[in-house]
């Protein structure tokens, strides 16, 4: 039972950004006022100055190392991560080893988020929401009708050279109006390129991935979507070209929603000459304008969701040369403080317009119903300090990867507290909380 006064109230749903008390009880929101003087003197008062309270974080999706690579990082570390960062829900891509691409994989790791939520000791761990794969490896369609009842959504990672199995999954899947999530970076446009064609690619003698391996990709896509109306979710966009386009189908009518990754958001391809392994991505990072056009297209709603692609390794797989460095970062306990840091606190985004990318808008992609902060709402909630500082190191993680360019950087903005399904998660942060009794000591 906490009483929280004076927090920012962040709600994206219903657009609210104000200082006001807060009430919890149970789990749930039991009153918001601009303050509460009535509550059980058995409360905690939380009144730390500057707190953020907003709807729980969403991710859209990241990729969970168990089964078949445990030693990057187990569901258990993945999904304390997650917490840590303020996610209450994270979707997990099936690439998988073995792949989730039959139900036996998917009950198993359905099983397995059930076992560690139930032992959870009282700690709030996220849900955590399955994507099941389209198409094996050879380009051949999956058990679809046996995935479809247990998943909640798609996800097409074949060969885009050939978009006739694609034209065939769309098909078969429009009746269940379930998303399909597509990968684009698997098309042979983009050749042997880890690092975008230009400037960047010849400075840095780095073999270049040109822009229009994406932007020709989306562009069939969309074409093909408008024909066949099943909903689409086109992932990691990361091209000027891509956002036009986007825009340009969404005003159409096309049903498409779309999201870029949080790294493509801060960094651009000029960063790659640090030849930090860590920002060998896929799709790799954008120029100047494609990083711009970004950062435009989520505060504008064209890009839907802010992406985390979480990705664990080990420390021998990631300390190599970058051309031959395995693609991706973490990125669940860092995404919220960092993108704060570099859109809200500079003014170019608003806190509402953050937390739609990455709270509200990732859901109404995943199809669910919107979360609010109101009186009787089950408590789905994230406490923020944007002004706790902390130094990104084994020590400061749950997950046991450190593949990411911040580590061993001290960086601002922390997440304190998450309430999900009648749970809470703390994390180690100086908190002013006293109860009542020691209100009327004092």
């Amino acid at each position: 039972m906490e009483l929280l006064q004076q927090v920012r109230i962040i709600d994206p749903t219903r657009k609210v950004d104000r200082l006001a008390d807060v009430l919890i009880v149970d789990g749930k929101i039991k009153a918001i006022a601009e303050q509460i003087t009535d509550y059980p003197a058995q409360a905690s008062i939380i009144n730390q100055s500057g707190l953020v309270l907003a709807t729980g974080l969403a991710d859209l999706y990241s990729r969970s190392s168990e089964p078949g690579n445990e030693a990057r990082e187990t569901l258990l570390n993945l999904a304390q991560a997650a917490a840590a960062g303020g996610f209450t829900q994270v979707g997990i891509l099936p690439d998988t080893f073995p792949p989730i691409d039959n139900v036996e994989v998917l009950t198993a790791l359905q099983q397995k988020s059930q076992l560690l939520s139930t032992n959870s000791q009282g700690v709030c761990l996220p849900r955590l929401h399955f994507w099941g794969s389209s198409c094996n490896t050879t380009n051949q369609m999956n058990e679809l009708g046996e995935l479809n009842p247990e998943i909640f959504g798609f996800v097409y990672h074949g060969d885009l050279g050939s978009l006739n199995i694609l034209r065939q999954i769309l098909e078969y899947i429009q009746p269940w109006q379930k998303t399909i999530a597509i990968a684009l970076h698997h098309n042979e446009l983009a050749g042997d390129g880890v690092v975008r064609e230009g400037e960047a690619s010849i400075r840095y003698g780095i073999s270049g991935n040109p822009g229009f391996s994406e932007a020709a990709i989306i562009a069939a896509v969309l074409e093909i979507v408008a024909q066949i109306p099943t909903p689409v979710h086109i992932m990691r966009v990361s091209t000027k070209r891509g956002v036009e386009l986007i825009a340009d189908a969404k005003a159409r009518g096309v049903p498409i929603t779309a999201s870029t990754t949080w790294m493509h958001l801060l960094w651009d391809s000029d960063a790659v000459g640090s030849y930090d392994p860590n920002l060998r991505l896929e799709p790799p990072l954008g120029d100047s304008q494609d990083q711009t056009a970004l950062i435009d297209g989520v505060k504008q709603g064209i890009i839907d969701a802010i992406a985390i692609d979480h990705q664990a390794y080990t420390y021998e797989e990631k300390t190599v040369p970058f051309a031959l460095a395995p693609p991706g970062v973490i990125g669940l306990e860092l995404a919220l403080p960092l993108l704060w840091s570099q859109f809200v606190n500079t003014g170019k985004w608003s806190a509402l317009e953050l937390w739609q990318a990455l709270s509200s808008r990732p859901r109404q992609c995943m199809q669910q119903e919107a979360v609010q902060i109101s009186p009787e709402q089950t408590a789905d909630l994230v406490m923020f300090d944007p002004k706790a500082t902390w130094k990104v190191e084994r020590n400061n993680l749950k997950s046991p990867a450190a593949n990411t360019p911040w580590y061993n950087q001290e960086i601002k903005g922390k997440v304190i507290k998450t309430w999900h399904n009648h749970y809470f998660t703390v994390n180690d942060h100086q908190q002013s909380v006293i109860s009542k009794s020691q209100v009327h000591r004092l």
